[in-house]
């Protein structure tokens, strides 16, 4: 069960929801807490409030029901699963529960500690999930004679924390260290924490009491990344993607890139999408290829899935000739 699992905080909910006498609530869950909101909701309505689940996707702090919250006039949104890390303006307050994980990671850890024999500089790295068990971790490997590092860049992330989308804490000392331990569950992470850093990579995932390394799954989606972007220098024309998620809209990027683009002789147009699926983009079929300024993860995690490539903004760069691929690849690809 899911509850066992994780710390969903139900009696902090229900006094946020008394002290101020709210009377409509919105949830909103990652995939994987989903199950449970049906639960949540039910905790929250004995104390008298109305409440509505948000059923479509949500892939992270950066994509908040901004808009529905406004349409179904709710005076809170409740987000579960991810730390604050933008603060939009809206008359509608919202709550984050981290929704801390309960589990013991040291059998995962340990096991990660014979994948990292052959290397002594360590950089630790995890979700919101697991940020309290670092320093269990951190333990464990300096008995193993490791030297360890975590990355605090600041912001809105705490000493560790990596986001689907943002490594700063890791790329901040990625030159100090040899490899990463990534503490989680799921690829998603390590991957991005992989392409970013194009460090080694050994994932300890205390769900499944396992441990392995990434690299080769990450090295195969690099190159699918040169093979779109190898693709995308034969286009001539362009839709640059403007995302309308709450934390992933960058119209001033997309303008300087459709500016761009055309200043090397192609045309480009500007296109606002929500959701960035295949079917939406086959909507279009005089584009030959697409700059996606929204969530890189989009382009870089299932190109396979789309028809045409799929370029992050660094990777338009690349393909027009103004960027070295192997330089991009030094700094990593997020």
């Amino acid at each position: 069960m899911l509850d066992e699992l994780f710390d969903l905080d139900e009696g902090h909910i229900q006094r946020i929801i008394s002290q101020h006498n709210y009377r409509k609530v919105l949830f909103q869950l990652p995939e994987g807490l989903k199950p449970i909101a049906p639960k949540l909701a039910e905790t929250a309505e004995k104390v008298g409030v109305q409440v509505i689940i948000s059923g479509d996707p949500c892939y992270g702090a950066c994509d908040l029901p901004l808009y529905e919250a406004k349409s179904l006039g709710v005076d809170l949104i409740i987000h579960y699963g991810h730390s604050e890390i933008i603060k939009p303006k809206l008359s509608v307050p919202i709550v984050y529960i981290e929704a801390k994980a309960k589990l013991n990671i040291e059998p995962a850890v340990e096991k990660a500690v014979f994948l990292l024999k052959p290397w002594t500089k360590i950089g630790l790295a995890t979700t919101i999930q697991h940020l309290d068990r670092l320093g269990q971790a951190r333990k464990i490997l300096e008995k193993a004679q490791k030297t360890v590092y975590v990355g605090n860049v600041g912001y809105n992330k705490h000493p560790g924390q990596i986001l689907g989308c943002d490594y700063a804490n890791a790329k901040a000392i990625m030159d100090k260290v040899e490899a990463f331990l990534y503490i989680g569950g799921g690829r998603f992470h390590p991957l991005g924490l992989y392409l970013a850093t194009i460090k080694p990579t050994v994932v300890a995932d205390p769900f499944e009491n396992t441990a392995y390394i990434i690299d080769g799954e990450a090295q195969k989606t690099i190159q699918k990344r040169w093979a779109s972007i190898n693709k995308a220098k034969n286009a001539k024309n362009f839709g640059v993607i403007i995302g309308l998620k709450s934390g992933q809209t960058n119209l001033q990027i997309a303008k300087n890139i459709k500016e761009e683009i055309e200043r090397n002789g192609k045309k480009a147009v500007l296109l606002a999408l929500r959701e960035i699926t295949p079917i939406a983009l086959e909507q279009f079929p005089t584009l030959d290829a697409y700059v996606n300024t929204a969530c890189p993860r989009i382009a870089l995690d299932d190109p396979s899935s789309f028809t045409k490539p799929v370029l992050t903004v660094a990777e338009i760069y690349v393909s027009l000739g103004k960027t070295d691929w192997q330089e991009l690849l030094k700094k990593g690809l997020l």
